[in-house]
């Protein structure tokens, strides 16, 4: 069998992608945006086998910010009913590809029915040994930092740390303990899609070292 270095020449451990255009693909081929959102569903599943298949430790992926609730309310409520739909439909490819499936950000602010399908196909997937597929949802990274400091604030109020003792790397490391996903592994690359080279308030702390 090959190596996992020969499959995944590059030595990525962590990739993460920054889904954007899809909306724009459909509308400039005289489409309704709802059906570029369909035709991601189906290269989130491409792309997600590969990573399964070259190794990746982790594929993170940026399937709602938290400033899409600005988009028009129609094309919200559908793009809450395609994210459903995926997590129970690709509940059987997951378990096929080992992959665990994990979320980042503000999820209880999701509407309960798309809460329950995400809750129940990860606790379906968190025996699987291979990859993890992170889906950050009603994320924002200065959102993930103000939540990291409050926690530490309240940490800190409650006398549960000793604030006396953090300084530079020792509160950096305190930090970093209380983002959503506090065992996410350093990001090596960001591929973003459609041609933009912007970080859009993405992974800002993880991505500090990491690739465009």
């Amino acid at each position: 069998m090959a190596s996992e270095a020969a499959k995944n020449p590059g030595g990525a451990r962590h990739v993460a992608v920054i889904m954007d255009g899809n909306g724009r693909w459909a509308q400039g081929r005289g489409m309704a945006r709802i059906r570029g959102h369909k035709h991601g569903v189906e290269s989130v599943r491409a792309i997600t086998r590969h990573g399964a298949a070259i190794g990746l430790v982790q594929l993170t992926l940026f399937a709602f910010s938290t400033e899409n609730w600005k988009r028009p309310a129609a094309e919200v409520a559908t793009l809450m009913r395609l994210l459903r739909r995926y997590l129970i439909d690709e509940r059987d490819e997951l378990m096929q590809n080992r992959v665990r499936l994990r979320s980042v950000g503000r999820i209880e602010g999701l509407p309960a029915e798309v809460q329950k399908a995400l809750r129940e196909t990860e606790a379906l997937t968190h025996d699987n040994d291979g990859m993890v597929l992170c889906l950050a949802l009603n994320y924002g990274a200065r959102t993930e930092l103000a939540d990291a400091a409050r926690r530490l604030a309240e940490d800190a109020v409650a006398g549960r740390i000793d604030v006396s003792a953090l300084d530079g790397p020792a509160l950096e490391a305190a930090l970093a303990a209380r983002l959503y996903q506090a065992d996410m592994p350093p990001l090596d690359l960001l591929i973003r899609t459609a041609g933009e080279r912007r970080l859009s308030n993405f992974l800002l702390w993880q991505m500090s070292y990491g690739e465009f």
